[in-house]
């Protein structure tokens, strides 16, 4: 295991992401509250979902609109067809750590 600081839970509001800089890149998201992370590339066009639109546990690539669940990395809406890897995350003393 190694977890990366990600963000303090104050830098990010409800909707919002950071990359954590990892090979491959990782985003967090704050989903109202809840804390997930993903493969920050989309898998249909190398954007950075970090970037898209999220709606709680969903977020919308901002290049061609695919969907992923941020809970599962299940493909929601095409033009993805493969989905994305999750990882686990975790608070501790209002920090939020990504398992990369």
């Amino acid at each position: 295991m190694a977890w990366l600081r990600a963000c303090a839970v104050d830098e990010l509001e409800p909707g919002e992401a950071i990359v954590v800089e990892s090979e491959p890149p990782v985003a967090v998201f704050n989903a109202d509250g809840e804390w997930l992370a993903t493969l920050d590339t989309c898998t249909h066009d190398q954007s950075s979902l970090a970037d898209g639109y999220v709606d709680g546990a969903v977020v919308e690539c901002s290049w061609h609109f695919a969907k992923f669940c941020l809970r599962t990395g299940k493909v929601l809406a095409p033009p993805a067809t493969e989905g994305i890897s999750t990882f686990q995350t975790k608070v501790e003393d209002g920090v939020v750590y990504v398992d990369v």
